[in-house]
């Protein structure tokens, strides 16, 4: 079994493919004007779900009069002549929809379905980011990823003629289905820029910002921390609310029936994983009252 063309293939790909990275680099946009960030711009390149970006977008909307949020209830402020971004023009609109002629209506129920804000509303917020400096594409074209997948072809082939259905063989055809996958679904790519991972590594947004549900019952707005406890022990209860204090997460849980909700303390990982209105059952460390692990999760959304 002679695999000399194949690797000279597999070696041509591999150099191709380095080029293209390498003259991608070379049209980095710099820094850029020094605008402040928007907030849910600003969530977006922290990695926050979709749902907490829309969210954002809400309160944004909200300390500029579109929008009036009470608690976990929203209602529509009176048009404004002020222009909005794509993005926000997009959450007005979806909101008008989902609102309808009611005057107010929960902040959960207008919440579009994750595979609507994945398709329609993250794109705009990408948008943004690269008007802003904040980011850029990886490939100046959709067409060069295109080609490189096309380009597995070669070596793949080569693989596949020389090595016939043996470990070789299958091993190409995996890397090529996952190498090709992988360019083509990553489209152009979306890579932030100096200005971008500053503003990324700077924190989540501030209390200002808190999203709540109340939907468990949770009325009071009260929270209490959680009392030590002799073992570790299983809480189960609905996410009420979430912050961060400094380099600390938190969530509140509300059983459905108390008056008052409980702060645990939580990893970055499960902080960014739950939204208000998840239910959760949770593993809780003694005396800490800090959560060890999820062992169930029903998601809201």
């Amino acid at each position: 079994m002679d695999l000399v063309w194949p690797a000279a293939a597999w070696a041509l790909w591999v150099a191709l493919l380095a080029a293209a990275f390498k003259v991608s680099s070379r049209h980095h946009p710099g820094r850029g004007p020094e605008r402040p960030a928007p907030a849910p711009v600003a969530d977006l390149l922290r990695g926050m779900r979709a749902q907490e970006v829309f969210h954002t977008a809400l309160f944004e909307l909200a300390g500029r009069g579109w929008v009036s949020v009470e608690g976990d209830h929203l209602s529509l402020g009176a048009p404004r002549e002020e222009p909005l971004p794509a993005y926000e023009r997009w959450v007005v609109e979806r909101v008008r929809h989902r609102m309808g002629d009611a005057p107010e209506a929960a902040v959960t129920d207008l919440m579009p379905p994750a595979s609507e804000l994945d398709r329609a509303f993250v794109p705009l917020v990408r948008a943004h980011a690269i008007e802003l400096g904040l980011a850029r594409r990886r490939w100046p074209s959709v067409l060069v990823p295109v080609l490189l997948a096309a380009g597995l072809v070669v070596p793949w082939y080569a693989t596949v003629v020389a090595a016939g259905v043996s470990w070789p063989g299958i091993i190409a055809t995996a890397v090529s289905f996952v190498a090709g996958i992988g360019l083509l679904m990553g489209g152009r790519g979306f890579l932030l820029t100096e200005r971008g991972r500053e503003v990324a590594a700077a924190g989540p947004a501030g209390p200002a910002q808190e999203w709540i549900f109340t939907g468990s019952g949770w009325l009071s707005g009260e929270i209490e921390p959680a009392r030590p406890l002799p073992q570790r022990q299983e809480i189960t209860g609905h996410v009420v609310k979430r912050w961060t204090d400094t380099e600390h997460y938190y969530i509140a849980l509300h059983d459905g029936s108390s008056r008052k909700a409980t702060a645990f303390e939580v990893e970055q990982g499960l902080y960014q994983d739950v939204l208000p209105g998840d239910c959760v059952r949770v593993l809780v460390r003694p005396r800490s009252g800090t959560v060890v692990r999820v062992l169930a999760h029903d998601r809201h959304w």
